[in-house]
């Protein structure tokens, strides 16, 4: 029998508890600057693109892909974030068709100083783990992400991906 700390269902309403709060913060940080809870989406993809595979700057396309949205959708979001300044669009200097979105650094700082907070209680609750824990925590957060990945790309019911 498994251990009741460490079985699925445990693990399913504590991962539902913290995304219901990370999407919280985001709802109150698109509020406070007039963004469509999308945009914030759009940001933190944004943001993470260069530390992600393939380790470029995020395009339209593959905002597309991991926002699961139209190619209308994209340009409107991006065109709200250009407009409230929060982004700019770079065209390739060698290939000029493909254009990389970047983050404005004063957007940045704005959302340093709002997530602020967030990022004290981040490191608040990892201080309260040694080395190896945090390193089995992380390989379990990116497994995860590979299963969701995974389930997205084979377009399976409930992973989110849109249908053809």
């Amino acid at each position: 029998m498994e251990d009741p700390s460490t079985d699925l269902r445990a693990f399913a309403v504590e991962l539902r508890r913290m995304n219901s709060e990370f999407n919280r913060i985001a709802h109150e940080f698109a509020r406070a600057h007039h963004l469509h809870p999308t945009d914030v989406q759009a940001l933190a993809a944004i943001l993470d693109a260069p530390a992600r595979p393939p380790g470029r700057p995020m395009t339209p396309g593959r905002l597309r892909a991991q926002l699961n949205l139209t190619s209308g959708a994209v340009s409107a979001c991006l065109d709200r974030l250009e407009r409230a300044g929060h982004v700019r669009r770079v065209r390739d200097s060698h290939d000029r068709r493909v254009v990389y979105l970047h983050y404005e650094s004063g957007a940045k700082r704005l959302a340093a100083e709002f997530f602020r907070p967030l990022s004290e209680a981040t490191r608040a609750a990892r201080d309260r783990f040694d080395e190896d824990e945090l390193r089995t925590v992380l390989r379990f957060v990116r497994a995860m992400n590979e299963e969701l990945a995974d389930l997205r790309s084979l377009g399976h019911p409930g992973s989110g991906a849109r249908e053809p």
